[in-house]
């Protein structure tokens, strides 16, 4: 099997060396880059099966890259960003223009280790699913979800969802009148399970309802099942 490969922008060079190190033992191969513009050409000129991406970064920031990133038509790079800062509105920005997952300095390589392994497992098993000849389209409603283009549309109108969004909705639309709790959300979508986590899934149902309801405070959709989780209704 060819080994995976992950792109490191990052400034610190400790972090930097600790980071290359762990994925090494991951058996990864890959390649540390310390600014943002020498790492963005890196990431749009490679074939790289993931960016890890630090947030604040000489010449060009990893938000900057992550949004050009997002903007192209090419193949998906999942992104990991890496962030000093832990106020929510940072971690918003990041998980909106499109990062995967996020770990706050100072992390562990360990958990490190669990959120690579992670996000890669995620990527295998929906690109597997949206591979597979059936149910590339779902329809609930005015919804509509295109997997193979990767697109949404309400009443006809394309919706813009980040990578993260998609995957939640998909998961929710293939199983509709299924309630799901937060951790099993956290886990399934996610990857991981941590209590501690588990406001990341409602911000994204938040996020979502407001792109996808007419109405988010009285979601036709994605329903609260209050006291235990949340379910996606289908409609005739």
């Amino acid at each position: 099997m060819t080994p995976r490969r992950v792109l490191v922008i990052e400034d610190d060079p400790d972090i930097g060396r600790l980071v290359t190190l762990q994925l090494a033992e991951l058996g990864f191969e890959h390649r540390l880059v310390g600014d943002g513009v020498t790492g963005l050409a890196e990431a749009e000129g490679g074939r790289w099966d993931l960016l890890i991406l630090d947030l604040m970064l000489p010449r060009l920031d990893g938000l900057q890259i992550c949004k050009r990133l997002r903007s192209r038509g090419e193949g998906y790079l999942p992104i990991l960003m890496l962030t000093a800062k832990s106020s929510e509105l940072d971690r918003v920005l990041g998980l909106e223009l499109g990062a995967d997952d996020y770990l706050t300095k100072p992390f562990s390589m360990l958990e490190l280790a669990a959120r690579v392994k992670a996000i890669l497992r995620r990527q295998e098993h929906f690109e597997a699913a949206t591979a597979a000849p059936v149910s590339t389209l779902i329809e609930a409603g005015e919804l509509r979800i295109d997997l193979d283009r990767h697109e949404v549309q309400v009443s006809g109108r394309s919706v813009d969802l980040t990578a993260k969004e998609f995957e939640l909705l998909v998961h929710f639309a293939r199983a509709p009148g299924r309630v799901f709790t937060r951790a099993q959300l956290l886990d399934q979508v996610w990857g991981y399970t941590h209590s501690g986590y588990e406001h990341t899934v409602n911000s994204h149902i938040n996020r979502l309802r407001n792109k996808i309801e007419r109405d988010p405070a009285q979601p036709a959709h994605i329903q609260t099942v209050w006291g235990v989780g949340y379910r996606f209704a289908s409609q005739s």
